[in-house]
């Protein structure tokens, strides 16, 4: 698959070709033949050096499942994932264990990611222990961290999980992504279960971290205001499949699929003149383990026509490193609403 997201593109991180992770579902005697959960689809798609490439879309759309596969949580059933170029794994591509000092995760849920048995101080140790660095090091490099997220060393290092809030668990997981002085965090919704104050002041303190030490993120949430706001290109999912890519202006601006205009329109406004009075998108998402043929979003979307059903449409390029997968924004398709600027929800 050529689109403009697989093309070679000299200033990036991290690039993803034809990325597919299918799971394994029920089985047996009584239940019958297994199905297969079609958690991420034949992906692709980069991330620019010291950039911020946003994430969205409904849940289970494939979003964590995108960042586990990338941090070699999870394997994956085919595909290539390449760091500055280089593949990861393989016989002679870059190792796991290398990927993992160039790329660290930090997760949704602030308490299950740490070991309630160890110490703050001893939970971002562990990572640069395990690659060699010495204890001593270790301690100052964990020391200087928890300075920087904001938490004083001498009243936080021997604390444990459950004594500390949300929020300063989450900027605990922070220091330890960052002690092993990786060039990305994936972040996945590391600020859903935050109250809004606690939010913001994590948010600010991710976009200094970035500056300061030159990092390159992915940002997985479902919040599209927290996105907007911290991204600077954006990706939307839908069903395992990528349908919508491209600069934040672009996609808050001038979405061009119709799965990306609802889920706008669908954003929570203060202004009583914009009301949402009608639900943008309407129906619960088709089930992964039997999604439709053709388009997937063509049971939900109020401009599907014959061939959407019938035919996937590629994602490809709209403008200058913007791609759309949506038969209404490819001459020559089929569709009869191909190129109207009229097509708004």
């Amino acid at each position: 698959m050529n689109t403009p997201e697989t093309q070679k593109n000299q200033a990036a991180f991290l690039e993803t070709v034809d990325l597919r992770k299918h799971f394994e579902v029920g089985g047996g005697f009584l239940s019958g033949p297994p199905r297969m959960v079609q958690a991420v689809s034949d992906i692709s798609f980069h991330v620019d050096e010291g950039t911020t490439l946003g994430v969205v879309g409904e849940s289970g759309c494939g979003k964590s499942t995108m960042a586990r596969l990338l941090m070699g949580l999870i394997e994956r059933d085919s595909g290539s994932i390449r760091i500055l170029g280089q593949e990861v794994g393989g016989t002679e591509g870059m190792s796991l264990r290398e990927a993992r000092r160039q790329m660290q995760m930090v997760f949704q849920d602030s308490f299950g990611s740490l070991n309630p048995r160890m110490t703050i101080e001893g939970s971002i140790m562990f990572g640069p222990l395990v690659h060699g660095v010495s204890r001593a090091d270790a301690r100052r490099r964990t020391h200087a961290l928890l300075d920087r997220v904001g938490l004083e060393p001498s009243r936080y290092t021997a604390r444990y999980p459950h004594e500390l809030s949300g929020g300063q668990r989450q900027r605990v997981n922070i220091a330890r992504a960052l002690a092993m002085e990786p060039r990305m965090l994936v972040l996945d919704e590391p600020v859903s279960a935050l109250d809004k104050s606690v939010e913001a002041q994590v948010l600010n303190l991710l976009l200094d971290l970035k500056e300061e030490f030159g990092l390159t993120y992915i940002f997985i949430s479902h919040d599209l205001n927290v996105v907007q706001y911290i991204s600077d290109r954006v990706m939307v999912m839908y069903l395992g499949k990528i349908v919508e890519i491209g600069s934040v202006e672009e996609i808050y601006d001038d979405a061009r699929h119709p799965y990306t205009r609802a889920l706008l329109n669908a954003m929570p406004s203060m202004d009583p003149a914009h009301r949402t009075e009608s639900a943008p998108i309407t129906g619960e998402p088709p089930s992964p383990i039997d999604p439709p043929s053709g388009c997937r979003f063509h049971t939900r979307c109020p401009f599907a026509e014959d061939i959407c059903e019938k035919r996937e449409p590629e994602l490809q390029e709209k403008q200058t490193r913007r791609a759309v997968a949506c038969h209404m924004e490819h001459p020559g398709s089929g569709h009869s609403q191909v190129g109207s600027s009229r097509h708004d929800q």
